[in-house]
């Protein structure tokens, strides 16, 4: 029987593809958004906590050449969702989805093994009423509250490395404070807003051991005013 709850669709990159299933979670723009401006050489290793469907990584094996991605997904639903779209796009060569927690990390992996770190995260606060669904789970932070988020990214950052992430942007003082805490100073940071200037997320490059100054890009209006996406999410050139 075919399953009505997926579809394939066109990543309009490289021809790659994905399966979305609506009775899980989706990949919104913020995906789009950190996979644009992630920065990975080809040489180096990459790490993503909370791989979801594996959009994020599956881009930037076109976006930057990059030849080596660890990622860890904890729902395994999700986690199986990853596995599909990555041998969809044949890329299993570069890819390894982990069905486990970030948490777990050092069953997998030594400390500071990677040159970049990059997250989607859930991001919103949960509250005591939270269910424990895919959808839920993959928004709100009960199993990766941000102060793991940091630390388990420090952890696996080696001296020098590079951790993308977004975020709710009415928590960035909060996310500041527990990057730097773990010696993850911001680097380079901008904000998004929709088309009638709300800002919504904030999106941070910071470097392990790197000193402090934070270059500031202009803010991304991800929207028009009707609330359809603006194309040039797809384009966007952040760090030069």
């Amino acid at each position: 029987m075919k399953d009505t709850n997926s579809r394939i669709e066109d990543l309009q990159c490289g021809g790659l593809k994905i399966i979305q299933n609506k009775s899980l979670y989706t990949f919104t723009s913020d995906s789009v958004i950190l996979a644009n401006f992630v920065k990975i050489k080809p040489q180096e290793k990459a790490l993503e906590i909370g791989a979801g469907s594996g959009v994020i990584s599956i881009l930037l094996t076109a976006k930057t050449k990059v030849k080596e991605i660890k990622a860890f997904e904890m729902q395994k639903e999700m986690a199986l969702l990853a596995i599909a779209n990555v041998e969809l796009n044949h890329i299993s060569d570069k890819i390894e989805i982990i069905n486990d927690k970030i948490q777990s990390y050092n069953k997998y992996f030594k400390n500071e093994e990677f040159d970049v770190v990059f997250s989607n995260p859930p991001y919103m606060i949960t509250t005591a009423n939270e269910k424990d669904d895919v959808r839920a789970l993959s928004r709100h932070d009960k199993t990766l509250p941000v102060e793991e988020l940091c630390l388990y990214a420090n952890r696996a950052l080696k001296f020098g490395g590079r951790f993308y992430l977004v975020y709710d942007a009415s928590r960035s003082s909060e996310l500041i404070y527990n990057l730097i805490k773990n010696n993850i100073e911001p680097k380079t940071m901008f904000f998004t807003e929709n088309g009638k200037g709300k800002t919504i997320l904030v999106v941070i490059e910071a470097v392990k051991g790197g000193k402090h100054g934070v270059r500031v890009l202009a803010n991304l209006v991800t929207n028009d005013k009707n609330g359809d996406y603006l194309e040039k999410l797809h384009t966007r050139n952040f760090i030069k």
